[in-house]
This record gives structure tokens, sequence and C-alpha cells, in this order.
């Protein structure tokens, strides 16, 4: 699949069904619009869906992973090597992803888009373990690399790379999607990924790196000022052209940001809605923002992170945030819990009854 055929075959949602689905809200038996912002969520799943009979009981959550050549600048608190331990502890099902995933009940797939890790015979004794050969698991390799290359002293992959992790991010979703899942929830795993996530951001938006630039994973003073001088330099170094997602995504990007972009192409493209978590996610939502803008019609933003450019993120797509929990964990954890919210506007739709069905008198209600 190329990429720009995805794209052209994506479609806005569908906002004749959203007027629909508006009309039919004015009808329930309640207050006009009592429950707020859980009527416009019921109200655009309709729209995205092209229903009036929306649901979202088959989810699952997308984590990306990726190691990252700026890491060597000393740019977070912990080793690469934490990548590889947090994969395997997703895989054995024992990290806060995964606790929230089963209470939402969603499925846990982690994707190794080029971590520096070999995790190949894990990989191999999951599908053995699923009594599976081929298909769905609960780790996929699509590795494109072992790590970006440190973008402060060149690109940090190729052009071809980037679009090679969009178009895994793509495929892994669409055969998710092929199964029946309704509601995607992105996450990921990277030591070291909030300085690409921030590089975009900023590119993207246009906001100084300094004001972009977060704690990441709880870094001291004297780590902070390296980490904002290490993304200036990298921005300076490899002038990403804003315009151009895949140039933005290829010169101070990561593997998994760029996957998590290609799940949130996938899920405009099959008409679900795509939950984005928190800092990474959403830089991969900027990026398929600029690739296809009517790809954000399909993007709920589950939470905002304490990461400070988060904020700037979501207000340049335009989102709203369902929670804010001061959480900064990634992972797709904010995204998870925010699927208990879409769903809750999704049953409010779909099973309150009207004023017409209850025999109730609109007039004194």
């Amino acid at each position: 699949m190329e990429l720009n055929r995805v794209i052209d075959d994506i479609e806005p949602a569908d906002q004749e069904m959203m007027l629909r689905a508006r009309e039919h809200t004015s009808q329930l038996v309640m207050p006009h619009r009592a429950l707020g912002e859980l009527h416009l969520i019921g109200e655009r799943v309709c729209g995205i869906q092209r229903t009036l009979e929306p649901s979202v009981k088959s989810k699952a959550v997308l984590i990306m992973a990726g190691d990252h050549g700026i890491a060597l600048q000393g740019v977070s608190a912990y080793p690469q090597e934490v990548t590889g331990e947090m994969v395997k502890t997703f895989v054995r099902g024992g990290a806060g992803i995964n606790a929230l995933a089963r209470q939402v009940g969603a499925s846990v797939m982690v994707v190794d888009m080029g971590i520096v890790s070999d995790l190949s015979d894990l990989a191999s004794a999951e599908r053995v373990r699923a009594g599976q050969t081929s298909g769905e698991n609960r780790l996929v390799i699509k590795k494109i690399a072992k790590g970006t290359k440190d973008f402060t002293i060149g690109p940090a992959m190729t052009r071809e790379q980037a679009e090679e992790s969009v178009l895994a991010g793509y495929e892994i979703a669409a055969g998710v999607l092929e199964q029946g899942v309704e509601l995607l929830a992105t996450g990921d795993m990277g030591i070291g990924n909030t300085s690409p996530a921030t590089a975009i951001g900023a590119v993207v938006t246009g906001h100084a790196v300094k004001r972009m630039t977060g704690r990441g994973t709880g870094v001291d003073d004297e780590t902070f000022a390296r980490k904002c001088q290490a993304i200036q330099k990298g921005i300076a170094a490899n002038v990403p052209h804003a315009e151009d997602p895949l140039d933005v995504l290829s010169k101070v990007g990561g593997f998994e940001i760029g996957g998590i972009a290609g799940v949130i192409l996938a899920g405009a493209r099959f008409q679900r809605p795509v939950v984005i978590d928190g800092f990474i996610s959403t830089a991969g939502a900027l990026l398929a923002d600029a690739m296809c803008p009517s790809a954000t019609d399909y993007m709920f933003a589950g939470h905002r992170s304490t990461e400070q450019g988060h904020q700037f993120m979501i207000e340049h797509l335009r989102l709203k945030p369902l929670l804010d929990f001061e959480m900064r964990l990634g992972e797709g954890t904010g995204a998870a819990l925010a699927m208990h919210i879409i769903e809750a506007g999704v049953r409010i739709f779909r099973e309150v009854l009207t004023f017409e069905q209850a025999g109730v008198s609109k007039e004194k209600a």
C-alpha cells in the first residue's frame, strides 16, 4: 500500500450523520444536552462510523516502541536498555497499560518499530503460546532499524524509513480493524522519545523549543538544560520543513512516532475512532494531521499530559482532552482511561430512551 493512496482514500467524518445524531440527542428523556460533552462524543462517533447505531465495544491499544540515537546525548534519566525491558513487561501483562486495558476490556498489542534489543524470540514464543503461526500477536516485530540516529548531528532516519514507519503502523492497525476492533488507542515506549516529540511539536506548531520541552522521565535541571540545547541543535542542523511531515519525521522524529501516525491514518481510512494518548502520541497525531487534515475528524484527545508542550499540540489539532489527571506515563494509559468516557457517550446515545419511547411529556421535563 502506498502512503499517498492511503491518504487519498480518507474522507472527512459524515457531518450530516452528526446532525441527525444531534437531533436524536435532543429527544432523549432529560433536559436538553444535560450530559454535556458525553452527547458530543456519541454524536462524533456516529459521524465517524456513519451510523445512528454506533458501537465501541471491541477495543485495542497499540503500543509503538522505538529507541532513539539522541538518548546518547544524556537527555533522559533512564538508560536505553529500559525500552526493551518495558516491552517485555507489556508482553507479560504487568505494566500500567495492561492493568488499565484489562479494566476497559481492551486488547494490548506491542509493536517493535525499532528498538535496540532483539526480541524476536519473545515474539516467536508468543505465537506458539497462542497456537498461531501468523496474524495478530501480543508482540509484533516491524523493526525498521535498531534505533534512530542522533538527530543532533544529522537526520534521525532516511525519508524512505520515515515512510516505512508510517506504513508499518498503518498495516498493523488495518489488520486489527479488519478483525472487528471498533475503537483504537495509541501508546508508545522509547527512552528519550520526548526529545523527538518535542522537536516535532516545535516545528509543526511553531512554538519555541524551550516552551515545548518538558521534563520527560523526571530529569534534573542540568539534564533539562542539556535536553533543550540538544533539541534546538538538532532542529538547526537539519532544518525540517513544517509543511512536509515526512521531512519532519525523517529529520527529528522516531520510528514509533511514525508508526503512531500510521495507526491514526488507518483509523481514519477504516472510519473508526482513535484515542490519542499523551505527548508522544500527539506528536504522531500532528504528523497525521499534516499529512491528511481530515484524519483529525477521527481523533479523540484522551488526556492532557503534564508535559508542558502537550497543550500547544492539542490546541494545534483543535481537540479538547477528555481527562486531566496530571499523568505523564505514556504507554497508552491516558487513552485507555478515556475509552471509558467514549463508551459512556455511545451508551448514552444508544440506550437512553426518547421522550416518546418513555411516555414522558417533553413540556414537563
